[in-house]
């Protein structure tokens, strides 16, 4: 895989060090700041938003949109409420295939939703599906499942439920095949949600699940993180009432991804923050799944794009120091679309990490 030589391109570089507003964590020890060449943009499917990733056994990726035609289609083209696609090849070679639903689709779709989360595990696709946009899509959030590569889903017969405060779900993103995970639980992030009718969910608290892997249809194998112990290892509950939260943002938090960074041994988080469809990108990351969280951007009209609202870094696309990455995102007007940009990390000097002020 040739990987984004953002290296020799520091002059085409937008560098995201300094902070647009205050953060709500300090500063990360590890990662100094991230680079993006924002001139290097890619933009495919327009009309189609949301794209989150996951990396499967058979090599290819996989990412879930919504509100268009997918790859080869437009908003109106092949329009899907709901779509999935497969993604082949490296970051600098790449086509997407729309795989349900869709612009000429090799499955049709089954039913209408949205996904901010999908995740491959072993020969069997998962994903969180929401009814629809607005306040509809924070009405409950259903796993489905596809064993065909995503050519046909089963949904669950029950789901997480705006009672339960849970709003659209993400998978935690490993290597290949859910490769390097930390251990036999799938984790799942959540945006905790306050009120079903607001879009940024004030104040802002990101909430963790976690779940055997091979039971991710059994509602009843689901924990929440609980808080730590005197120890300050994390404490797990089946009571949803028992939450705590591992991130706040009192200025507000909305739909997020996370992926784990092998390179780096870093969990890595992006959110929208403060205010929606308008580029607030945080990116926080931490060196267990529950923190603690430390900022490596807190940015406003992130790349100068205007109304963009959802990242996140596939880790197929990471190189394996984890310093070189790509970025998917999506938004509203011209940047309702796949869009991604190139990246890279610039870590700190071992004299300024030690520096630095951390739990």
């Amino acid at each position: 895989m040739r990987y984004p030589a953002v290296g020799l391109l520091i002059s085409a570089l937008a560098v995201c060090a300094a902070w647009a507003a205050e953060p709500p964590c300090p500063p990360s020890p590890i990662i100094e700041r991230a680079e993006f060449a924002f001139d290097e943009r890619i933009l495919l499917a327009p009309g189609s938003d949301n794209w989150p990733m996951t990396w499967a056994a058979d090599g290819h990726q996989y990412t879930a949109w919504g509100d268009g035609g997918g790859f080869g289609g437009t908003n109106s083209d092949g329009r899907v409420s709901l779509g999935v696609a497969r993604i082949e090849g490296d970051a600098s070679d790449y086509r997407g295939i729309n795989v349900w639903g869709g612009k000429d689709p090799e499955a049709p779709a089954q039913f209408s939703g949205k996904s901010y989360g999908i995740l491959a595990l072993g020969d069997r696709l998962y994903m969180w599906v929401s009814p629809g946009s607005g306040e509809e899509n924070n009405q409950e959030a259903r796993l489905a499942w596809s064993d065909d590569w995503g050519h046909t889903w089963t949904r669950a017969d029950w789901a997480f439920t705006k009672a339960d405060g849970i709003m659209v779900p993400a998978f935690c993103q490993f290597g290949r095949d859910y490769a390097g995970a930390r251990d036999d639980f799938v984790y799942v992030y959540t945006t905790r949600l306050h009120d079903p009718a607001a879009r940024m969910q004030r104040p802002g608290a990101v909430d963790l699940l976690r779940v055997p892997k091979d039971r991710l249809r059994e509602r009843a194998a689901y924990e929440i993180f609980a808080g730590r112990d005197d120890a300050g290892s994390p404490i797990w509950s089946h009571d949803l009432a028992d939450r705590r939260a591992l991130l706040d943002d009192p200025s507000g938090l909305h739909r997020l991804s996370v992926n784990y960074n092998a390179g780096l041994e870093r969990y890595l988080l992006c959110v929208e923050h403060s205010e929606g469809y308008v580029g607030n990108l945080a990116l926080f990351d931490a060196p267990q799944p529950w923190g603690p969280w430390t900022t490596v951007v807190y940015a406003e009209d992130w790349g100068g794009f205007g109304a963009t609202f959802y990242w996140c870094i596939p880790n197929k696309w990471t190189s394996p120091d984890g310093l070189e990455f790509t970025i998917v995102f999506t938004g509203t007007g011209p940047n309702d679309a796949w869009n991604t940009v190139p990246g890279r990390f610039t870590l700190r000097s071992p004299e300024r990490a030690e520096g630095q002020t951390h739990e």
